[in-house]
């Protein structure tokens, strides 16, 4: 296999958009948060829909040098209420001095009870702690799922 071909068959597929509703939340990113960290002071997220169709995720929430949140990664599916994230999620120095939970894989956030955030659904993936990691949307946007 020459390396130019491999390379092409890394590149991330087009996000599947099945749900337009969602994507408009996604469009209207307004924070992230991790609750060790603080709910009311939103760390930066940004969502990019690329020309060639894949929607890229990066957002961090930190409370210090080497303290904080991090991912990183594609949005490979956006359906009703939730979509499906490959990528990094690094939690790093916190609720604890010298925790450090990092993954690269397939996750899924979603939104429950018409809340106003998709929540990752995997709560304990790290040393049986558990993380609520909440990415917040346009308040006139929850409850309108397709």
């Amino acid at each position: 296999m020459a390396e130019d071909d491999h390379a092409e068959k890394a590149l991330p597929k087009p996000t599947i958009v099945s749900s337009h509703t969602d994507a408009s939340r996604l469009e209207t990113v307004q924070g992230i948060t991790l609750q060790w960290i603080d709910w009311d002071t939103r760390g930066d997220v940004t969502i990019i829909n690329s020309v060639d169709g894949v929607w890229r995720l990066l957002g961090e929430q930190k409370s210090g040098q080497d303290v904080g949140l991090v991912i990183d990664g594609v949005i490979t599916e956006i359906g009703a209420d939730y979509f499906l994230f490959d990528g990094q999620i690094t939690i790093a120095n916190t609720p604890d001095p010298g925790r450090r939970c990092s993954q690269d894989k397939l996750w899924r956030f979603e939104v429950t009870q018409n809340r106003t955030y998709y929540r990752l659904r995997e709560f304990e993936w790290c040393d049986y702690l558990t993380d609520y990691i909440d990415i917040y949307f346009a308040p006139s946007l929850a409850g309108k799922g397709e």
